[in-house]
Protein backbone atom coordinates (compact mmCIF):
# COMPACT_ATOMS: atom_id res chain seq x y z
CA UNK A 1 0.00 0.00 0.00
CA UNK A 2 2.82 2.40 0.86
CA UNK A 3 4.57 1.70 -2.44
CA UNK A 4 1.38 2.17 -4.46
CA UNK A 5 0.57 5.48 -2.75
CA UNK A 6 4.14 6.68 -3.27
CA UNK A 7 4.26 5.86 -6.97
CA UNK A 8 0.83 7.39 -7.60
CA UNK A 9 2.03 10.58 -5.90
CA UNK A 10 5.19 10.54 -8.01
CA UNK A 11 3.31 9.98 -11.26
CA UNK A 12 0.43 12.43 -11.04
CA UNK A 13 2.85 15.36 -10.72
CA UNK A 14 4.42 14.98 -14.19
CA UNK A 15 1.00 14.20 -15.66
CA UNK A 16 -0.48 17.41 -14.26
CA UNK A 17 2.55 19.48 -15.17
CA UNK A 18 2.44 18.21 -18.75
CA UNK A 19 -1.14 19.42 -19.14
CA UNK A 20 0.00 22.90 -18.06
CA UNK A 21 3.01 22.80 -20.38
CA UNK A 22 1.11 21.64 -23.45
CA UNK A 23 -1.71 24.12 -22.84
CA UNK A 24 0.82 26.96 -22.67
CA UNK A 25 2.50 25.65 -25.82
CA UNK A 26 -0.76 25.55 -27.73
CA UNK A 27 -1.44 29.16 -26.71
CA UNK A 28 1.97 30.45 -27.82
CA UNK A 29 2.24 28.39 -31.01
CA UNK A 30 -1.37 28.32 -32.22
CA UNK A 31 -3.18 31.01 -30.24
CA UNK A 32 -5.50 28.62 -28.40
CA UNK A 33 -6.79 29.86 -25.03
CA UNK A 34 -4.69 28.69 -22.07
CA UNK A 35 -7.56 28.00 -19.69
CA UNK A 36 -8.39 25.37 -17.10
CA UNK A 37 -10.71 23.71 -19.62
CA UNK A 38 -7.89 23.45 -22.16
CA UNK A 39 -5.61 21.88 -19.56
CA UNK A 40 -8.33 19.39 -18.65
CA UNK A 41 -8.78 18.45 -22.32
CA UNK A 42 -5.03 17.92 -22.69
CA UNK A 43 -5.03 15.86 -19.50
CA UNK A 44 -7.96 13.74 -20.70
CA UNK A 45 -6.21 13.08 -24.02
CA UNK A 46 -2.98 12.12 -22.28
CA UNK A 47 -4.88 9.86 -19.88
CA UNK A 48 -6.62 8.14 -22.76
CA UNK A 49 -3.28 7.51 -24.49
CA UNK A 50 -1.54 5.91 -21.54
CA UNK A 51 -4.63 3.97 -20.41
CA UNK A 52 -5.00 2.44 -23.88
CA UNK A 53 -1.27 1.74 -23.96
CA UNK A 54 -1.37 0.00 -20.57
CA UNK A 55 -4.44 -2.02 -21.58
CA UNK A 56 -2.80 -3.18 -24.83
CA UNK A 57 0.09 -4.75 -22.91
CA UNK A 58 3.87 -4.67 -22.65
CA UNK A 59 4.58 -5.95 -26.17
CA UNK A 60 2.06 -3.79 -28.02
CA UNK A 61 1.17 -0.17 -27.23
CA UNK A 62 3.69 0.22 -24.42
CA UNK A 63 6.56 -1.03 -26.54
CA UNK A 64 5.44 1.03 -29.55
CA UNK A 65 5.26 4.26 -27.53
CA UNK A 66 8.63 3.64 -25.91
CA UNK A 67 10.41 2.90 -29.19
CA UNK A 68 8.93 5.96 -30.88
CA UNK A 69 9.96 8.08 -27.90
CA UNK A 70 13.55 6.84 -28.05
CA UNK A 71 13.81 7.50 -31.79
CA UNK A 72 12.32 10.99 -31.42
CA UNK A 73 14.68 11.80 -28.53
CA UNK A 74 17.68 10.63 -30.57
CA UNK A 75 16.58 12.83 -33.48
CA UNK A 76 16.05 15.92 -31.30
CA UNK A 77 19.33 15.30 -29.47
CA UNK A 78 21.24 14.99 -32.74
CA UNK A 79 19.81 18.27 -34.05
CA UNK A 80 20.68 20.11 -30.82
CA UNK A 81 24.21 18.71 -30.71
CA UNK A 82 25.02 19.28 -34.39
CA UNK A 83 23.36 22.66 -34.92
CA UNK A 84 23.34 24.08 -31.39
CA UNK A 85 26.23 25.24 -29.17
CA UNK A 86 28.16 22.00 -29.81
CA UNK A 87 31.49 22.93 -28.19
CA UNK A 88 29.79 24.40 -25.12
CA UNK A 89 27.67 21.26 -24.69
CA UNK A 90 30.66 18.96 -25.16
CA UNK A 91 32.71 20.82 -22.58
CA UNK A 92 29.76 21.13 -20.19
CA UNK A 93 29.15 17.39 -20.15
CA UNK A 94 32.66 16.38 -19.14
CA UNK A 95 33.11 19.32 -16.76
CA UNK A 96 29.76 18.54 -15.14
CA UNK A 97 30.54 14.83 -14.79
CA UNK A 98 33.92 15.69 -13.26
CA UNK A 99 32.30 17.99 -10.72
CA UNK A 100 29.63 15.39 -9.98
CA UNK A 101 32.17 12.65 -9.29
CA UNK A 102 34.38 14.98 -7.25
CA UNK A 103 31.54 16.33 -5.07
CA UNK A 104 29.29 13.25 -4.93
CA UNK A 105 29.86 12.21 -1.33
CA UNK A 106 29.91 15.80 -0.12
CA UNK A 107 26.56 16.52 -1.76
CA UNK A 108 24.77 13.37 -0.61
CA UNK A 109 25.92 13.87 2.99
CA UNK A 110 25.12 17.58 3.14
CA UNK A 111 23.06 18.57 6.17
CA UNK A 112 20.90 21.59 6.94
CA UNK A 113 23.78 23.13 8.91
CA UNK A 114 26.08 23.23 5.88
CA UNK A 115 23.64 24.02 3.07
CA UNK A 116 20.97 26.66 2.38
CA UNK A 117 17.50 25.71 3.59
CA UNK A 118 15.99 26.10 0.11
CA UNK A 119 18.51 23.63 -1.32
CA UNK A 120 17.69 21.04 1.31
CA UNK A 121 13.94 21.45 0.91
CA UNK A 122 13.66 21.74 -2.85
CA UNK A 123 16.44 19.46 -4.00
CA UNK A 124 17.77 16.96 -1.49
CA UNK A 125 14.60 16.03 0.40
CA UNK A 126 12.04 16.42 -2.38
CA UNK A 127 13.90 14.75 -5.23
CA UNK A 128 15.40 12.00 -3.10
CA UNK A 129 11.87 11.24 -1.95
CA UNK A 130 10.60 11.31 -5.53
CA UNK A 131 13.23 8.82 -6.71
CA UNK A 132 12.66 6.56 -3.69
CA UNK A 133 8.90 6.62 -4.29
CA UNK A 134 9.35 5.16 -7.78
CA UNK A 135 11.92 2.52 -6.82
CA UNK A 136 9.83 -0.53 -5.74
CA UNK A 137 7.30 -0.51 -8.56
CA UNK A 138 9.88 0.53 -11.14
CA UNK A 139 11.91 -2.53 -10.08
CA UNK A 140 8.84 -4.70 -10.60
CA UNK A 141 8.25 -3.21 -14.06
CA UNK A 142 11.90 -3.55 -15.13
CA UNK A 143 11.87 -7.18 -14.00
CA UNK A 144 8.67 -7.76 -16.01
CA UNK A 145 10.03 -6.37 -19.28
CA UNK A 146 13.45 -8.02 -18.79
CA UNK A 147 12.14 -11.57 -19.03
CA UNK A 148 14.40 -13.60 -21.32
CA UNK A 149 17.42 -11.35 -20.77
CA UNK A 150 20.47 -12.10 -18.66
CA UNK A 151 21.16 -10.36 -15.37
CA UNK A 152 24.22 -8.79 -17.03
CA UNK A 153 22.09 -7.28 -19.81
CA UNK A 154 19.57 -5.93 -17.31
CA UNK A 155 22.20 -4.30 -15.06
CA UNK A 156 24.02 -2.86 -18.08
CA UNK A 157 20.81 -1.32 -19.46
CA UNK A 158 19.43 0.00 -16.17
CA UNK A 159 22.56 0.96 -14.20
CA UNK A 160 24.94 2.02 -16.99
CA UNK A 161 23.26 2.94 -20.28
CA UNK A 162 20.18 4.64 -18.78
CA UNK A 163 22.17 7.01 -16.49
CA UNK A 164 24.54 7.93 -19.33
CA UNK A 165 21.62 8.63 -21.69
CA UNK A 166 19.91 10.69 -18.98
CA UNK A 167 22.96 12.85 -18.26
CA UNK A 168 23.55 13.39 -21.99
CA UNK A 169 19.93 14.52 -22.41
CA UNK A 170 20.18 16.85 -19.40
CA UNK A 171 23.31 18.35 -20.92
CA UNK A 172 21.77 18.86 -24.36
CA UNK A 173 18.61 20.56 -23.12
CA UNK A 174 19.79 22.12 -19.85
CA UNK A 175 23.19 23.04 -21.27
CA UNK A 176 21.54 24.78 -24.22
CA UNK A 177 19.36 26.72 -21.80
CA UNK A 178 22.43 27.85 -19.83
CA UNK A 179 24.23 28.83 -23.02
CA UNK A 180 21.32 30.87 -24.41
CA UNK A 181 20.82 32.50 -21.00
CA UNK A 182 24.50 33.49 -20.77
CA UNK A 183 24.55 34.84 -24.32
CA UNK A 184 21.33 36.84 -23.85
CA UNK A 185 19.26 34.95 -26.42
CA UNK A 186 16.58 34.20 -23.81
CA UNK A 187 15.93 35.21 -20.21
CA UNK A 188 14.62 32.41 -18.01
CA UNK A 189 15.25 34.15 -14.67
CA UNK A 190 11.68 35.22 -13.90
CA UNK A 191 10.11 31.99 -15.16
CA UNK A 192 12.37 29.76 -13.08
CA UNK A 193 12.19 31.99 -10.00
CA UNK A 194 8.37 31.82 -10.10
CA UNK A 195 8.36 28.06 -10.88
CA UNK A 196 6.79 28.68 -14.30
CA UNK A 197 8.49 25.69 -15.87
CA UNK A 198 6.05 25.54 -18.78
CA UNK A 199 7.09 29.04 -19.87
CA UNK A 200 10.80 28.29 -19.38
CA UNK A 201 10.63 25.03 -21.35
CA UNK A 202 8.84 26.54 -24.32
CA UNK A 203 11.13 29.60 -24.40
CA UNK A 204 14.15 27.31 -24.52
CA UNK A 205 12.57 25.06 -27.16
CA UNK A 206 11.89 28.04 -29.45
CA UNK A 207 15.49 29.21 -29.09
CA UNK A 208 16.85 25.83 -30.24
CA UNK A 209 17.70 25.10 -33.89
CA UNK A 210 14.42 24.73 -35.78
CA UNK A 211 12.49 27.20 -33.63
CA UNK A 212 8.77 26.43 -33.76
CA UNK A 213 9.31 22.95 -35.24
CA UNK A 214 11.69 22.08 -32.42
CA UNK A 215 9.18 23.38 -29.87
CA UNK A 216 6.49 21.12 -31.36
CA UNK A 217 8.86 18.14 -31.37
CA UNK A 218 9.82 18.68 -27.72
CA UNK A 219 6.16 19.05 -26.70
CA UNK A 220 5.40 15.76 -28.47
CA UNK A 221 8.43 14.08 -26.91
CA UNK A 222 7.48 15.26 -23.42
CA UNK A 223 3.88 14.11 -23.93
CA UNK A 224 4.91 10.61 -24.99
CA UNK A 225 7.51 10.43 -22.22
CA UNK A 226 4.87 11.17 -19.58
CA UNK A 227 2.50 8.73 -21.31
CA UNK A 228 5.12 5.96 -21.04
CA UNK A 229 5.53 6.79 -17.36
CA UNK A 230 1.77 6.62 -16.87
CA UNK A 231 1.29 3.31 -18.69
CA UNK A 232 4.26 1.59 -17.02
CA UNK A 233 3.19 2.68 -13.54
CA UNK A 234 -0.46 1.77 -14.20
CA UNK A 235 0.71 -1.67 -15.28
CA UNK A 236 3.01 -2.03 -12.25
CA UNK A 237 0.35 -1.00 -9.74
CA UNK A 238 -2.06 -3.43 -11.38
CA UNK A 239 0.55 -6.21 -11.03
CA UNK A 240 0.87 -5.47 -7.32
CA UNK A 241 -2.90 -5.52 -6.90
CA UNK A 242 -3.37 -8.71 -8.91
CA UNK A 243 -0.44 -10.57 -7.36
CA UNK A 244 0.94 -11.70 -10.75
CA UNK A 245 2.50 -10.16 -13.86
CA UNK A 246 -0.53 -10.40 -16.17
CA UNK A 247 -3.17 -8.19 -14.50
CA UNK A 248 -6.53 -7.77 -16.17
CA UNK A 249 -6.97 -4.88 -18.64
CA UNK A 250 -9.73 -3.51 -16.40
CA UNK A 251 -7.32 -3.22 -13.47
CA UNK A 252 -4.69 -1.48 -15.61
CA UNK A 253 -7.28 0.97 -16.93
CA UNK A 254 -8.63 1.61 -13.42
CA UNK A 255 -5.30 2.83 -12.08
CA UNK A 256 -4.61 4.90 -15.19
CA UNK A 257 -7.95 6.67 -14.78
CA UNK A 258 -7.38 7.19 -11.06
CA UNK A 259 -4.04 8.94 -11.71
CA UNK A 260 -5.65 11.13 -14.38
CA UNK A 261 -8.36 12.20 -11.94
CA UNK A 262 -5.77 12.97 -9.24
CA UNK A 263 -3.80 15.07 -11.74
CA UNK A 264 -7.00 16.99 -12.53
CA UNK A 265 -7.45 17.69 -8.81
CA UNK A 266 -3.90 19.03 -8.65
CA UNK A 267 -4.59 21.31 -11.61
CA UNK A 268 -7.69 22.63 -9.87
CA UNK A 269 -5.57 23.54 -6.83
CA UNK A 270 -3.52 25.93 -9.02
CA UNK A 271 -0.93 27.69 -6.83
CA UNK A 272 -1.13 25.08 -4.10
CA UNK A 273 -0.44 22.08 -6.32
CA UNK A 274 3.38 22.14 -6.15
CA UNK A 275 3.54 22.45 -2.36
CA UNK A 276 0.84 19.82 -1.84
CA UNK A 277 2.48 17.34 -4.20
CA UNK A 278 5.90 17.94 -2.67
CA UNK A 279 4.67 17.25 0.85
CA UNK A 280 2.68 14.18 -0.22
CA UNK A 281 5.68 12.62 -2.02
CA UNK A 282 8.04 13.22 0.91
CA UNK A 283 5.56 11.76 3.41
CA UNK A 284 4.84 8.63 1.34
CA UNK A 285 8.53 8.04 0.60
CA UNK A 286 9.46 7.65 4.29
CA UNK A 287 7.92 4.17 4.77
CA UNK A 288 9.02 3.14 1.26
CA UNK A 289 12.66 3.92 2.13
CA UNK A 290 12.37 1.51 5.07
CA UNK A 291 10.79 -1.15 2.84
CA UNK A 292 13.75 -0.82 0.45
CA UNK A 293 16.42 -1.40 3.11
CA UNK A 294 16.46 -5.24 2.88
CA UNK A 295 17.08 -5.03 -0.88
CA UNK A 296 20.49 -3.45 -0.21
CA UNK A 297 21.51 -6.88 1.11
CA UNK A 298 19.19 -9.22 -0.79
CA UNK A 299 19.54 -7.53 -4.19
CA UNK A 300 23.26 -8.26 -4.75
CA UNK A 301 22.78 -11.81 -3.41
CA UNK A 302 19.97 -12.42 -5.92
CA UNK A 303 22.01 -10.91 -8.77
CA UNK A 304 25.02 -13.12 -8.03
CA UNK A 305 22.78 -16.18 -7.77
CA UNK A 306 21.21 -15.43 -11.17
CA UNK A 307 24.65 -14.78 -12.69
CA UNK A 308 25.84 -18.19 -11.50
CA UNK A 309 22.70 -19.88 -12.87
CA UNK A 310 23.23 -18.21 -16.25
CA UNK A 311 26.91 -19.13 -16.36
CA UNK A 312 28.09 -15.52 -16.31
CA UNK A 313 30.31 -16.11 -13.28
CA UNK A 314 31.78 -19.31 -11.85
CA UNK A 315 30.83 -20.94 -8.59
Amino acid sequence: TCCVLAVVAGTVGPVGFLATQVSHGLEVLFGLPNTFVTRLLVLATLGMVYVLSAVSGVHKGMQLLSRFNVMLALGIGAVIFLFGPTLFLFNSYFAGMGTYLDDFFKMVTTTAETAPADWMQWWIVFFYAWFIAFAPLMAIFVARISRGRTIREMILAVAVIAPIATTVWFTLLGGSGIYYQLTGVIDLTDALTNFQFDIATLALAQALPGGTWMALAILLLTTIFVATTGDSMSYSIAMVGAGHDEPSPFLRAFWGVIMTIMAAVLLAMREGQIAALQQFIVITAVPVSLILLPSLWDGPKAAFAMAREQGIIDG
